[in-house]
């Protein structure tokens, strides 16, 4: 039989109070773990397991109280842990030894927090130019303090499976979608797997993985957004009439024409990423998302007569500043003030396409999205190889570039039911 209690230590120490102990009995035998509370001998309830509150309203006695109370809710944490530990090794069909439980009860005390590790991990993402991603676990945390008040104070053991699934349910109620959860898992993941290797973490609460939370269950698949033919041959013929909608009309071609590159990739392109190489010329660059990741390749782009042709068109819209590529960034900014600045253009970006998609009466929003949607499924009706298209969309695997792929266009199907 296996249990646990607590009980008062019967010799004073030197300052002469008596400590606190977690009494763990198995198999008849029974092991003493201090947890570090001493108090008068005649303030604890053996019974009860937890200190008595003394009677009286004087300012003394409200603050013995006041610590009674804190003792008592640090002692309750701790039984619930004690208890964690055993149900763990319980459910692995571990024969545990006393030694064993020290070790897993003395980490989870002596481990830093959770919230103050994510956050100095955001302000080291900031000082070093991550912005986007210093942003991503800033949410996190903003999310995670409206769901538990008590966030500041945890440990990452206590950041464990039940817990993860208590706030699955948070999010489910606020109403966010399968991909937004998903999205905040991925972050929650990856802060924990940092903290694993930084060995501020132990694996034995890990909340995802082998048998644990599953965050691919949660994806939902989006409406594949791109352009069919007679759409981007509208587009591509039709000159708008205000002057912001044809430079996103030119913007929007120009990210097709390079292979769909981002509208962030397109604002940090200056005129060193221009190479020539094999007789031609390119713009090399490497993209903002994945540019720090290891063994990432740099995309090269052959600059066709289109693409200078709109670059060139783009320019006299407005002269690029510094040895910016393109007339996107206005502003002579770094850091966090070149991150929301380009974010604010590409708001602006986005509100230009939508009303251009409108103009020539598409059935859809007209996004900065599509036209990698839309390069990517030209390329696929035209029989490219998936592993070519990959490579062109810069992914690091064929997962991900299937995403954009796995649906047909739907004049494919409109043929192929022409049989039925």
């Amino acid at each position: 039989m296996e249990y646990h209690r607590y009980k008062m230590r019967s010799q004073a120490n030197k300052d002469g109070l008596y400590p606190v102990m977690l009494v763990l009995t198995k198999n008849r035998k029974r092991a003493f773990i201090s947890i570090g509370i001493n108090a008068p001998q005649d303030s604890w309830d053996e019974t009860q397991q937890q200190f008595v509150l003394l009677e009286g309203r004087s300012s003394a006695i409200k603050a013995i109280n006041e610590q009674r109370k804190k003792d008592n809710v640090l002692i309750d944490r701790y039984n619930k842990r004690a208890k964690d530990i055993t149900a763990a090794f319980e459910e692995r069909k571990i024969d545990w030894t006393f030694n064993q439980f020290k070790d897993e009860f003395f980490y989870k005390i002596k481990q830093g927090k959770f919230y103050s590790y994510i956050s100095a991990h955001a302000q080291t993402l900031r000082e070093t130019n991550h912005i986007g991603n210093a942003i991503c676990y800033e949410r996190l945390m903003n999310i995670l303090s409206l769901f538990d008040k008590k966030i500041e104070e945890r440990v990452f053991g206590e950041i464990d499976i039940k817990y993860v699934k208590q706030f699955d349910v948070y999010l489910q109620k606020r109403g966010n979608s399968g991909n937004t959860r998903k999205f905040n898992f991925k972050t929650l993941r990856s802060i924990l797997n940092k903290a694993i290797q930084d060995g501020e973490a132990s694996e034995s609460t890990y909340p995802f993985g082998k048998g644990g939370f599953q965050i691919s269950k949660l994806e939902e698949e989006t409406q594949k957004r791109y352009l069919p033919n007679e759409y981007l041959s509208l587009l591509k013929n039709s000159c708008a009439i205000r002057p912001v909608n044809e430079y996103a009309r030119e913007l929007f071609l120009l990210s097709y024409y390079c292979y769909g590159i981002s509208f962030v990739d397109m604002a940090h392109l200056k005129n060193k990423n221009i190479f020539t190489l094999n007789g031609g010329r390119y713009i090399v660059y490497k993209r903002e998302k994945t540019k720090t990741q290891p063994k990432v390749k740099p995309i090269q782009i052959k600059i066709t007569e289109e693409i200078q042709s709109l670059i060139d068109s783009l320019c006299m819209y407005r002269a690029p500043i510094n040895d910016y590529l393109l007339p996107i960034v206005t502003v002579d900014h770094e850091g966090e003030k070149l991150y929301m600045h380009i974010k604010n253009k590409s708001k602006r970006y986005n509100e230009y396409l939508k009303n251009l998609g409108k103009d020539l009466e598409f059935e859809f929003n007209l996004t900065s999205y599509v036209s990698r949607h839309t390069m990517a499924m030209q390329l696929q009706s035209n029989s490219i190889p998936r592993e070519i298209i990959s490579q062109i969309l810069g992914h690091s695997d064929l997962k991900t570039t299937n995403t954009y792929l796995d649906s047909l266009d739907s004049s494919v199907i409109d043929e192929a039911t022409k049989v039925l």
